[in-house]
């Protein structure tokens, strides 16, 4: 973690110039709040009343945009997971002015000085989201677990709920949870293990406002915040389940990190000083690593890369859409007001569940939104790298002469791509004679804020 004491404002005017060049939006045009507006007023119709099942919610304690609760209960060997899911779908008709604006938008865009949502807020943080003030229309994911962490969708419903309590990760203690709260988590666990899973979930790695200006930071990943995750995977791969059984949906898939990906992977473990038997599959080092120990927190975001990253494709068939992260058949489906996707998917499973034929909006949309959701990921990678690029070169300015050691990681003819190991900067550097896997010293040349760049020459 590094404190930036932006006294010249550079991180101000650099995350502005930002903002500028991807074209993130600041508002939401007239049209779409005046819709949004609308929408929020109305009166949910088709749900049946669940205000008498005690959800919760699990999030970082400044969320207002909450996609999930839950409750569980115990069956029997098995778990039952009630997971409520903001029924988006209720308020956003295909073709008006909110749904034209999210097809634009496609996911909520984060900053370190503010968000540009899906969403207007008055749904997003309001009429659609699942605050504890009073009864929201949500569509209700029943998925039993398994004593061996299968999970298998017994239903899904739309209902009326109401949340008794927004918890949050930082606070959370386990007797405001449901009792199989810490039993689903460890039996999801269990299962992706069995299956030879590989999931990597750092930190993230953020630029956020503090008391000095901004600070460079990963954020800790909290034991609630891994257990709670594991009530999405469940569902997720609950749905997923359910529409590659139905032949239809939209499914996220990614390959596994090949070999010269892999080698890379290996010349970045060396670089942070962390030990990786050489005969390890990846699959098992990672389970080893503490996502909060900031030298595994940079190489799990480093395997996160190495697989070419994940994508969204449609049913195909003969085809058995895999991720490789979890070693198994995946949807999105449990965050629909930050990602356009994951309305379709709730719609589609919906209607599959209940017997009743995908509605003809929702197959017309599903072959288009790999390419909206590519390009959305696109700019939001393109963002949260150009930030980071900012946030360093602001760190070194001013550091011009000092020298840093360094690990190469690639390299190409006669220029390396080199890992400091005091601080988490990855850079280019001209430099013959090098070889992955190297131990080498590098010299700051620059730092130039206004160009979010660094620049480094070998010294040794």
């Amino acid at each position: 973690m590094r404190s930036l004491r932006d006294t010249t404002h550079a991180l101000d005017a650099g995350i502005a110039q930002i903002r500028h060049q991807f074209q993130v939006p600041l508002e939401f045009p007239d049209a779409v709040l005046q819709a949004a507006d609308d929408a929020a007023r109305r009166e949910p119709t088709a749900h049946v009343d669940r205000t008498d099942v005690p959800f919760v919610t699990l999030d970082p304690a400044t969320s207002t945009d909450l996609d999930q609760a839950f409750t569980i209960t115990v069956d029997g060997d098995d778990l039952l997971l009630q997971y409520a899911i903001a029924d988006v779908g209720w308020f956003v008709r295909d073709g008006d002015p909110i749904d034209t604006e999210a097809w634009q938008r496609a996911m909520t865009l984060y900053l370190p000085d503010g968000k540009a949502g899906l969403y207007p807020p008055v749904l997003s943080e309001g009429a659609a989201s699942l605050l504890p003030d009073g009864p929201r229309p949500a569509v209700v994911f029943h998925v039993r677990l398994l004593p061996d962490g299968t999970p298998r969708l017994d239903g899904a419903e739309r209902a009326l709920v109401r949340t008794r309590a927004k918890l949050a990760y930082d606070t959370v203690q386990d007797s405001d949870l449901p009792p199989g709260f810490a039993e689903f988590a460890r039996r999801v666990e269990a299962a992706e293990a069995a299956r030879g899973a590989a999931p990597v979930d750092p930190p993230e790695q953020v630029v956020e406002r503090n008391t000095h200006g901004y600070r460079l930071s990963f954020r800790p990943r909290l034991a609630s915040e891994t257990a709670n995750a594991a009530l999405s995977l469940a569902t997720n791969l609950a749905v997923a389940d359910a529409m590659q059984r139905a032949g239809v949906g939209l499914f996220r898939v990614m390959p596994d990190p090949d070999d010269r990906a892999e080698r890379r992977l290996r010349h970045t473990a060396h670089a942070f000083g962390m030990d990786w038997p050489k005969h390890q599959p990846l699959e098992v080092y990672t389970r080893s690593l503490d996502p909060n120990d900031p030298r595994h927190a940079a190489f799990m975001l480093a395997v996160r890369r190495a697989g070419g990253g994940a994508e969204y494709v449609t049913h195909t068939d003969g085809v058995v859409p895999w991720h490789s992260a979890v070693a198994a058949t995946y949807a999105h489906a449990t965050a629909p007001l930050r990602r356009l996707a994951d309305r379709y998917v709730v719609a589609t499973v919906l209607a599959l569940v209940n017997g009743r034929p995908v509605p003809e909006p929702v197959q017309a949309a599903l072959p288009n939104l790999p390419a909206a959701m590519a390009r959305a990921a696109s700019k939001s990678g393109q963002i949260e790298r150009a930030v980071i690029d900012l946030a360093e070169a602001v760190m070194l300015e001013g550091h011009e002469g000092h020298t840093y050691p360094a690990v190469v990681v690639e390299d190409d003819d006669d220029v390396s791509k080199i890992q400091l190991t005091e601080i988490g900067v990855v850079a280019k550097v001209k430099a013959k004679g090098l070889h992955p896997g190297d131990e080498c010293r590098v010299k700051l040349v620059r730092a130039d804020p206004v160009r979010r760049e660094v620049h480094f020459e070998r010294v040794a």
